[in-house]
């Protein structure tokens, strides 16, 4: 029987020659091949000693570091779910993911362990290790001790692999449920899909806590036994640096921005990059056209969630076995990924003609089994013929391009993340005060999109936008907190007495673009 334990397919992709580079850090560091198996096998082996039931979880709040990646692999082949949590989130968010997930290790950042570790305990974990961007915590020193023989964990397609949490327009989060076979059926197609070569190299700048840079990013280079550059935090300078030895990027529509900000981004520093990959937020059509001026290359845009992992993406060639699919469409999320069913859908769930706006469903072997512990939502969010429900808004034009003209639910994304405003609002609406908020998206240069938080005080309350502003970033992760605070008398609303955010969002839309 075959083994669908993603990092046993991973594993099998390794180059013969173990002893040459798989990761090279930007502080000089240089790790093979074995350096990695060896890595996870000490990981795994610990884990495994731990004597943890089937499908424990295994919760990570760390930095950055090939460490952290080789965690996650460790984790894999020990059978267990990963559950990666953003290192911006605090106190008041851990608690919630750790006692919702109930995971049985958990791992964080030295700095963090004393209140991480009173959270976790107090949620029956059964270990709490420390790791650090500079190799070294508890848990290094403990895998130091392990056998660097490890015999992979055997699963099937069904297998829970990870947890993602992402938040729901109700304030609570969901954790979205990945096999192995999810994850493993993305990765081999978009080797194909995306045209990875031999000789490849890989530029990771990329947080490595969500689906872009631990997923696609990662097991795209492991399926192909690329190397990559990696870089534990973005600077634009020093991508632009590695790209005479690279040929492959992922980046947010942010990194673009400030890379194109630099005089050293040229034709001549990018002529040795096969491949420009762009998602996790919208891509403004004059970025596209900028970034194609200035170094030659058009960026391929492509369209996924944590619930799906990728979904569509523009072409890499003209592949005829993609139906002959070559133009990149500036503004588009390209076409449905081979495999994957996409249908645009009314809210009786039929499908519409093409050109017209409705909501995007998808299909297949990449779309998750549902949210942890939440059945009646997981039912809430898949049609009565098996299709997910995104919550994105769009149409597929008459050549089969997708385009994403909104979201349904408000969703806002940020520089990359995901801010959910009920959750943002839940928080501001408890502050001395206030009588009601409402949180709109708007456009930005930088970010693609922020928040703006839009507030009624409560008679003879004095709000201060400083203040509020200072008490958020006191309890909440500085991607969700809002750029700019309103104060106002009233808020607009329709005949049922709903807000109209609508209306707002086009009131408020100049504010970070005016020329």
């Amino acid at each position: 029987m075959n083994n669908a334990n993603i990092f046993a397919n991973l594993r099998a992709q390794f180059p013969a020659d173990l002893d040459s580079i798989a990761v090279e850090t930007d502080h000089g560091l240089h790790y093979s091949w074995r350096d990695l198996e060896r890595g996870s096998a000490m990981m795994a082996n610990l884990l495994q000693s731990l004597k943890l039931p089937q499908g424990s979880r295994v919760a990570v709040q760390v930095e950055k570091s090939v460490e952290a990646f080789v965690l996650y692999l460790a984790t894999l082949r020990a059978g267990l779910v990963f559950l990666p949590l953003n290192t911006a989130y605090q106190s008041a968010e851990i608690e919630y993911f750790i006692t919702n997930a109930e995971p049985a290790v958990v791992v964080c950042s030295a700095k963090n362990f004393g209140w991480v570790s009173k959270i976790a305990f107090t949620c029956a974990a059964q270990s709490v290790f420390s790791l650090n961007d500079d190799r070294t915590g508890s848990l290094l020193e403990r895998a130091a001790h392990c056998s660097d023989i490890h015999s992979c964990s055997r699963n099937t397609d069904g297998d829970l692999a990870a947890i993602l949490y992402t938040s729901g327009t109700t304030g609570r989060s969901k954790g979205a449920m990945l096999s192995h076979g999810n994850m493993l059926s993305n990765a081999v197609m978009l080797k194909d899909y995306w045209g990875w070569q031999k000789g490849d190299v890989l530029i990771h700048a990329l947080p490595i806590f969500h689906v872009h840079g631990l997923f696609v990013a990662i097991h795209a280079a492991l399926i192909n036994g690329s190397k990559m550059i990696w870089l534990n935090k973005f600077d634009p300078k020093t991508v632009i640096s590695a790209m005479p030895r690279a040929t492959v990027f992922m980046g947010v529509p942010t990194l673009y921005t400030r890379m194109l900000l630099e005089s050293a981004l040229t034709k001549e520093a990018s002529k040795n990059m096969r491949l420009f990959i762009a998602g996790s937020a919208p891509l403004l059509k004059e970025t596209h056209e900028e970034w194609e001026q200035r170094t030659g290359h058009k960026i391929l845009e492509r369209y996924g969630m944590s619930e799906t992992v990728m979904l569509t993406s523009n072409p890499y060639s003209a592949d005829k076995r993609f139906q002959n699919q070559s133009e990149r469409r500036a503004g588009t999320v390209g076409f449905p990924l081979p495999g994957v069913s996409l249908r645009i859908a009314n809210e009786h769930d039929e499908q519409l003609p093409t050109g017209e706006i409705g909501g995007i469903q998808v299909k297949g072997p990449n779309v998750f089994a549902g949210y942890w512990r939440m059945p009646e939502k997981t039912a809430e969010e898949f049609t009565q013929d098996g299709f997910f429900r995104t919550g994105d808004v769009g149409y597929q034009d008459e050549r089969g391009y997708v385009r994403i003209v909104g979201r349904s639910k408000d969703l806002i994304i940020s520089g990359g993340y995901n801010v959910y405003p009920a959750e943002i609002e839940g928080y501001i609406n408890e502050m001395v005060g206030v009588n009601e908020s409402a949180l709109i998206g708007v456009p930005h240069p930088d970010f693609g999109e922020v928040g703006i938080a839009v507030i009624i005080a409560k008679p003879g309350a004095a709000l201060k936008p400083d203040a509020i502003l200072a008490d958020l970033k006191s309890k909440l992760a500085n991607f969700k907190i809002p750029k700019r605070c309103e104060i106002v008398t009233e808020l607009p609303r329709n005949t049922m007495g709903k807000v109209q955010k609508n209306l707002l969002r086009e009131q408020y839309k100049s504010v970070f673009t005016r020329t």
